[in-house]
């Protein structure tokens, strides 16, 4: 089973970047994570492109969520909402209908208290595009930058187990990817 992972940072060394790398070597047996690496190659969304003239990132954008089984997102917050270019990401999801009742859930590696203006935000796009929250596999997990290795990944080991609950529960999801 694939899953897609899409990270909403641009940013190199991104927590939310290795969140998903770590998360990806942690999936059980059976799961094929594919990391999304196209977010910084998109343009901004034109209403006018969406159809026969869809630009050709948008467009792999939407073959890539097509193909997934369920997608796990992590995105920064950034002025208290999502960053433009995950939005604009988002955005172009809107017309494709690729996640129309696909299960989706997300991870907030923000510190403790922060990101909900973020996960609120994304929460409200995923309903309006369709797409299964899967609740129980959202997860808060805070990872401070000095968990993150020089070769991208978090090495603490709270954050795997939780990681490995996340995958449990997404899985396990009534209707969901299994």
């Amino acid at each position: 089973m694939r899953v897609l992972l899409i990270s909403g940072s641009t940013r190199n060394g991104s927590a939310n970047t290795a969140a998903l790398t770590t998360a990806a070597e942690l999936a059980p047996e059976g799961v094929t994570p594919v990391l999304y690496g196209g977010l910084a190659g998109l343009p901004a969304f034109n209403p006018d492109y969406d159809g026969d003239l869809l630009p050709p990132a948008a467009a792999e954008l939407r073959r890539e969520i097509a193909a997934a089984a369920a997608v796990l997102f992590c995105t920064p917050e950034y002025a208290g909402t999502l960053p433009g270019s995950f939005k604009n990401l988002l955005d172009w999801t809107v017309g494709g209908g690729e996640l129309y009742e696909k299960p989706v859930a997300w991870l907030n590696v923000a510190a403790p208290g922060r990101g909900a203006g973020a996960m609120a935000t994304l929460a409200s796009v995923l309903s309006y595009v369709g797409a299964t929250v899967v609740g129980s596999a959202c997860r808060d997990i805070p990872v401070p930058r000095t968990a993150i290795t020089p070769d991208g990944r978090v090495s603490d080991p709270r954050f795997a187990e939780a990681a490995v609950g996340l995958w449990h529960a997404l899985l396990a999801y009534p209707g969901g990817p299994s």
